[in-house]
């Protein structure tokens, strides 16, 4: 079934949580939702980036320091957010070079998945509706999950591979939380989405050598981020939309 962002019921009264907002699929998705009337909170790493991109969007548009990168700054966060309807866990890195995060684990894991898993365990009782985590269809890329070795400590770092597992940790934690929250009879929901092939700056950032030949194709057939947020933005508003499909 064919879907717009015009179809977006009004959303005055809702407050929304995007993390890593200011670019991207996340500076798109925000520009909608506060058009649409929303209220929505840029968590971001870049705060002065973040400032400047609300800046340029009308509406009701607030700026909140976030670093997934660092559990502390999510526990910041957490105790700094009230109740809210709708959290959009969009925030991530693509096939960067090795690094740890602040606490130690693998970065690509660390804030892709890591970060927003942990986000999301300590806002749960104050999410009024749903959350949206963006996964990617790159998670079928890696033959299984490495769960005795997430950090690379006895196997070759592989950026690709890194990034899979993560976005495979992304898909099974959203689908394990809707079965979950069904399970406990909440009327809160979880959905996974895929975004497509998109040009955005998540890709245009990666440095390896296959990467670099793809970006001009990506440049000409991938989705740009205005048609790529869709999928955000049908999830996270779409009244009766299924978290199983």
């Amino acid at each position: 079934m064919a879907w717009n962002p015009s179809e977006i019921p009004d959303q005055t009264g809702r407050t929304f949580v995007i993390t890593g907002a200011n670019g991207g699929l996340g500076k798109h998705t925000t520009r909608v939702l506060a058009g649409k009337g929303a209220t929505v909170v840029m968590a971001c790493r870049n705060t002065t980036t973040a400032q400047q991109v609300a800046d340029g969007i009308d509406g009701d548009v607030r700026v909140a320091a976030l670093d997934l990168a660092d559990l502390a700054s999510v526990r910041e966060f957490a105790e700094r957010t009230g109740e809210f309807d709708v959290l959009i866990n969009n925030a991530g890195l693509m096939n960067i070079p090795f690094s740890r995060t602040k606490d130690g684990f693998e970065t690509q894991w660390g804030v892709n998945h890591l970060g927003h898993f942990a986000l999301t365990g300590l806002l749960l009782d104050r999410i009024g509706d749903r959350i949206v985590t963006l996964s990617s269809v790159a998670h079928a890329m890696t033959p299984k999950l490495w769960i005795d070795d997430l950090n690379y400590e006895h196997r070759r770092y592989q950026r690709n591979l890194a990034y899979s597992q993560a976005k495979l940790s992304n898909l099974m934690f959203a689908r394990e939380l809707q079965r979950r929250l069904a399970e406990s009879g909440s009327r809160k929901r979880s959905y996974a989405v895929h975004p497509g092939m998109a040009a955005t700056d998540l890709f245009t950032r990666t440095e390896t050598f296959t990467d670099r030949i793809a970006k001009p194709v990506i440049a000409v057939i991938g989705h740009s981020p205005t048609h790529a947020a869709e999928s955000s933005l049908f999830a996270a508003t779409t009244p009766d939309a299924d978290p199983d499909t």
